[in-house]
């Protein structure tokens, strides 16, 4: 897997924002969870909460159950999120020279995700258009513009089912 793929596969979504964890971002910059969040307390201006964000409980439940995992370990805290400008930060205030070398690939697949999600606006927004010019001439074509509107709309998170007796 190159880089920037394995970088894409730990980038989530939580409050409308793309993220990634402290212990995936600590991880490819080759430090200890515990030293990026001690440099992120120590620069804490350079971080602010449009940057990086603590995980409320409900939060993480939802990111274990989108990605099918049933434990991320016993931690005392609730992870840390960083967003794009985050991450890049984060690389500034770590003086390890995996960060400064990957955080070139963290932004690119930043980037990436965000072309991607650009690109199917537009592709919406075409779809629109052309709609628009059909009219209601045949059900089949509205038919065909639902089922493409289906496929560019993001997936929803699995909903969790409830184990034991009810």
């Amino acid at each position: 897997m190159r880089p920037i793929e394995r970088i894409e596969s730990r980038i989530f979504l939580a409050r409308g924002q793309r993220v990634m964890l402290d212990a995936d971002l600590a991880a490819l910059y080759g430090v200890t969870v515990r030293r990026l969040n001690e440099q992120v307390r120590r620069n804490r201006d350079r971080f602010p909460k449009e940057f990086c964000f603590r995980l409320v409980p409900q939060e993480l439940g939802n990111l274990k159950s989108q990605n099918a995992t049933s434990s991320w370990g016993g931690k005392r805290k609730l992870p840390l999120a960083f967003t794009e400008h985050g991450a890049l930060m984060a690389a500034t205030v770590l003086t390890s020279p995996e960060a400064i070398k990957l955080s070139v690939f963290v932004i690119r697949a930043f980037v990436r995700m965000r072309e991607s999600l650009v690109a199917s606006r537009q592709v919406a927004a075409q779809l629109d258009a052309l709609e628009r010019r059909v009219g209601t001439h045949d059900r089949a074509i509205r038919q065909i513009f639902d089922a493409l509107r289906e496929l560019t709309q993001p997936a929803e998170p699995p909903k969790r089912r409830r184990i034991g007796f009810l």
